[in-house]
């Protein structure tokens, strides 16, 4: 406990802990969209490293219970190879993020974002079955915006939702999908050195408080109805595209 208050005053441990709780309910109740609340609100406050590198460790570790489970109900002819499109992509990502006009591609994800979730909320459904290729696009498109902004989640999930699959295959997809793309990111962060001792002691209040949120929103998933998923599902995306958004950022960096 020493250390950890070392690296972090008291007052901002007790702040992050409460972001870090309601992240994890969101995790858990709909399989994505905790990064979208943690780490523009954790990178206001501590170094943006620090939060990626805590946050990548705590959702890969604390969500394999949800892993274990999803395994079983997801789609694998559509994960796998949104998976694949996903980890090469990311690099590409992160290399446009390196080399490219930040601002100007920060407003072509915002409307990328936007423009998903418009088609969603029109009804619009995909009626035939994915084939690899798309599920491999679905997954590069993804990648790509994953390394530019960590908000990776619109594709994939306007992609799943636009089948009409019911909640609880779609949030087995996102699971699994998240899971298994996070192992190429956990490459580059160790190649990179992020996961430094400032992330241990995050690690030490953060671990049990996402543990816990994730069984509270896994146990108020379990109770929903499809309906209200597919609104939360919408509200998360929503929110992705307005974290994004450059004029906000007074709000949330």
């Amino acid at each position: 406990m020493f250390d950890i208050l070392n690296s972090f005053p008291p007052g901002l441990l007790i702040f992050l802990g409460l972001v870090i709780f309601i992240a994890g309910c969101v995790r858990g109740f709909a399989g994505f969209g905790a990064g979208m609340i943690f780490i523009p609100i954790a990178t206001s406050v501590v170094p943006p490293a620090t939060a990626a590198a805590c946050f990548l460790f705590i959702d890969s570790l604390v969500t394999l219970p949800l892993v274990v489970r999803a395994i079983s109900r997801c789609d694998w002819s559509t994960v796998l190879p949104a998976v694949a499109g996903s980890v090469i992509f990311v690099h590409f990502g992160a290399w446009l993020l390196a080399s490219s006009d930040t601002l100007l591609l920060r407003w072509l994800i915002f409307a990328i974002v936007t423009g998903l979730l418009a088609l969603l909320v029109s009804g619009w459904r995909y009626s035939k079955k994915p084939g690899a290729a798309i599920s491999f696009s679905v997954g590069g498109v993804s990648g790509v915006l994953g390394g530019l902004s960590q908000v990776s989640a619109p594709p994939v999930v306007a992609f799943w939702l636009s089948s009409a699959r019911e909640p609880t295959i779609v949030r087995a997809n996102l699971i699994v999908f998240f899971a298994l793309a996070s192992i190429g990111t956990f490459i580059a962060y160790y190649l990179n050195s992020f996961f430094t001792s400032q992330v241990f002691h995050l690690l030490a209040i953060a671990v049990p408080t996402y543990g816990l949120a994730i069984f509270v929103g896994a146990k108020g998933f379990s109770k929903a109805k499809p309906e209200l998923y597919r609104k939360v599902a919408y509200g998360l995306i929503a929110l992705a595209a307005l974290v994004g958004m450059p004029t906000l950022d007074p709000l949330f960096r």
